[in-house]
């Protein structure tokens, strides 16, 4: 029964979304590029990162994106890995990346959502594995 099953919290694991200038299409435009985090001593395995968007338009329309599915067979410890550019024409809707990965025989899961309006060049902040500003959930 679902109440005898453990779920353990997930630590140690973040996604964050990145500017990144040599993404950019247009001469003065700045690309996006989202990346997991893994801030542990292990490694992730089998690591699968479903991303969509939702929302609504201007006019009140109901916008969903497809979903995305990503697949890494390891994260090292102490490591990022690029999922995926994003299009800063989606940032007024929730992007959702739902994390699931192995450490040693158990599975983990997360969802991230970043909120609409919250990937901002106000809301920077310094991170650290990757050396670079970005807009980070944990």
């Amino acid at each position: 029964m679902k109440k005898d099953i453990v779920f353990d919290p997930v630590e140690g694991v973040s996604v964050a979304v990145v500017p990144d200038d040599a993404a950019g299409q247009a001469e003065n435009e700045l690309g996006w590029q989202v990346y997991l985090l893994n801030h542990n001593d292990f490694a992730l395995h089998n690591v699968i990162v479903s991303s969509n968007g939702y929302g609504t338009s201007p006019e009140g329309e109901p916008i969903r994106t497809s979903t995305l599915r990503h697949v890494m067979l390891e994260v090292e410890p102490r490591a990022a890995v690029a999922i995926e550019p994003i299009d800063p024409a989606l940032f007024h809707l929730n992007n959702q990346y739902w994390v699931s990965y192995y450490v040693g025989d158990k599975i983990l899961d997360k969802k991230f959502i970043f909120v609409p309006d919250s990937i901002t060049a106000d809301n920077l902040t310094s991170i650290a594995l990757l050396q670079r500003p970005g807009v980070l959930h944990s």
